[in-house]
Formats: structure tokens, sequence, C-alpha cells
């Protein structure tokens, strides 16, 4: 919601204030950087101290950013503020995963992390349409006052909360930073980490440039613009609930190798196909299932490869997950012929290198052995 409910104000935004979109898109990109980058102290103080006390801070932080957007009268107003939001937010998405792993094991937690996935793309589904709407009958501060609001009740959930037991680490702050060099020596566990941050690079191009392509390329109102957004995220949750159905008779190295494959596949698709807006929706709705699909699989496989550590492990998977996407959307931002090309391009370097660290890893297993 902290992204999506606020990409129809975009183009109003930079209309308002008459900046450029390199300059309205650094609300999104520093989101995403700060975010990326908090994700790597929460998940080592949830390790010290525990998941609830670190939610509670980082969920109050965020209500209060959320705020602090809605009375910005400037562009680097908005981005301080989207800043603080970042802060916070970063807390609840460096210990999702964490909490799977602490209480669920085996096809359970896929099933698991299968149905987060199915319940996370409805936020990007419906927010676009909320902020449109709040665009055509308030104003575009009332998209992040409805931000605050949904994240109280958020809050309230933190308190409610009951923490699972799991062994806490030893240590002051550079001990627990030191964390990560442990979790890093994991060879498996790095590869997979960092060639997966790769597979969404099409998609975060596609959210830092869809509002110039559907409303200034093709022509299409903020509502919509809305609607073909969430067309996308309706991908999401039916890869994602696809892949809860099948890792349950399947194997899922086979399902995670045909996914990224699809990546590929469509990303040409969007190379070839787009010369309309629903020629260039249908392979980017292809591109958004696959990934859909593979995201639950590869999230438990790399959460596998590590025994301890598991909130540092997880803030960093999550962290090069979103910092990879936050460069690309400052680079799609830029002058490009077509943005729709570069999104294809993206969408296929994107499937080709996780694939590539899928075999490289087989292989080193079988010289080791």
């Amino acid at each position: 919601m902290s992204t999506d409910m606020y990409l129809p104000a975009l183009p109003t935004i930079q209309a308002m204030w008459g900046i450029s979109l390199a300059e309205v898109n650094l609300s999104l990109v520093l989101f995403f950087i700060l975010f990326s980058f908090f994700m790597l102290i929460y998940g080592p103080l949830s390790d010290k101290y525990g998941r609830k006390p670190v939610l509670i801070g980082g969920v109050g932080i965020y209500v209060l950013g959320c705020l602090l957007c809605a009375l910005s009268t400037n562009i680097w107003f908005l981005v301080a503020a989207r800043i603080v939001q970042a802060c916070g937010a970063a807390s609840a998405a460096a210990l999702a995963m964490a909490l799977a792993k602490d209480l669920y094991q085996g096809v359970e937690r896929q099933k698991v992390l299968a149905y987060i996935g199915v319940i996370i793309p409805l936020c990007p589904m419906i927010a676009p349409i909320l902020g449109s709407l709040m665009l055509e009958y308030l104003s575009w501060k009332w998209i992040f006052g409805c931000q605050a609001v949904l994240a109280s009740l958020a809050f309230y959930g933190t308190l409610a909360f009951k923490e699972p037991e799991f062994q806490k680490t030893e240590g002051g702050v550079i001990d627990m930073l030191a964390r990560y060099l442990v979790v890093l020596k994991n060879v498996e566990y790095s590869t997979y980490c960092f060639a997966f941050s790769a597979i969404g690079i099409g998609f975060f191009g596609f959210l830092a440039g869809s509002a110039d392509i559907y409303i200034h390329v093709f022509g299409l109102t903020e509502q919509q613009y809305s609607l073909f957004f969430g067309f996308n995220a309706i991908g999401f949750m039916v890869g994602s609930f696809t892949c809860s159905r099948l890792c349950v008779g399947y194997s899922s190295m086979a399902i995670l190798k045909i996914s990224l494959i699809g990546v590929v596949l469509s990303s040409v698709g969007i190379l070839l196909l787009s010369g309309s807006v629903y020629s260039f929706a249908a392979p980017m709705f292809m591109m958004t299932f696959f990934i859909g699909v593979s995201r639950p699989i590869s999230n438990h496989m790399i959460l596998d490869t590590v025994d301890r550590d598991i909130g540092a492990a997880s803030a960093l998977l999550t962290c090069a997950y979103f910092i990879v996407g936050a460069a690309v959307m400052q680079l799609i931002s830029f002058d490009w012929p077509s943005k729709i090309n570069m999104i294809g391009q993206l969408g296929i370097v994107g499937g080709l290198i996780p694939l590539l660290s899928l075999f490289w890893v087989a292989r080193r297993r079988a010289i080791t052995e």
C-alpha cells in the first residue's frame, strides 16, 4: 500500500510541483533503498530481542511517516517523509519470512508462503483503485491519511501478537551485525539470495514506469490505469495460489525451473507484442504470474539453507530483492526510447540469472559429493 496506492498520483504531483519524472520517482526509489537498508537492522535486532518489540517500534514509526507524507508541501518534504515511512515499514517486511521459518516446516512452510503470496497482491490490486478514487473526489494527501489508518490496525495487531519461541543470539550491536558474515559464508544461501533478487527486476521496472506508460503512452485515465495495474496484481495472486496447489504433488524444483522459463518467455512477449495497451498488459500479466509461482518456492528453498540467524537471513533476502528493485526503478525513470522494451529486456535478464544459479549450485553439489 505504501507504494501502489499513490502511483496514480505521481503524474498529478509531478505537474502540481513542476518537477521531472526522475524527481518525483525519488519518493519511490529512496523509499525502497531505506526500506531495504533498515531491514538489515531489524533482522539481527529481532534475533536478539524478539520479533514483537521490533514490530511494535517499526509499525509505530510507519504510522508517523504516513502522517508526515500527508503534510508534505514540496517534493523534498515528501521524500523525507517517505524515508520515515520506509524505516518503519521495513520491520514487518524483514520479519514476515522469519516468522514463517519460526512456525512452519517443509511443505507446510511452502504452502504458508504461497498463501502469503496470495494475500499480499490484494494490496496492489486494491491500492491503485483506492488511490485513484481519492484523487478524483479528495486529494493525493488523503492517500497517506488512509495508509495511517490502516497502519494503526496493524499496530494493534503487533500488540496482540503472541511471539513464538526461538533461540536468541547474544552479544552487542557489532556482534549482531557480524551475524551477516556468518550467513554470507553459506555459499548456497548467498548464491540463491543474490541470484533470486533479480527475478523481479522486470516487475520493478513496470512498477516505476507503469503510470507513464499507461497514462502518457497509451492515453488512459488514472482510473483506467488503476484497473490495468490491478490486473497485474491478480497475476501475482493467481501465480502464488497455483504454487500452493502444485507444491503438494509435484517437484518444487521442476515448478521453479518452469516458472523461471515462463518469466523469460513472457518478457520476450513484451518485446514482440506490445503495440497496444492490451498486447502489453497480457504478457506483463504472464510475467507477474510466473514470478508469483516462483517466489514461495524460492523463498522456502533459500531459508532452508540456514538453521540459525533466521532474522538476519530473512532480512538480507528481502533487502537484496528490494535494493535491486530500487536501482531498476531509478533506471526506468531515464528518458529511454521505449520503456516497454526496457521492461521486456529486464524481465529476460531477471529470469535467466536465477535459472543459471540453480544449475551452478547443482553442479557444485555434484562435484563436492
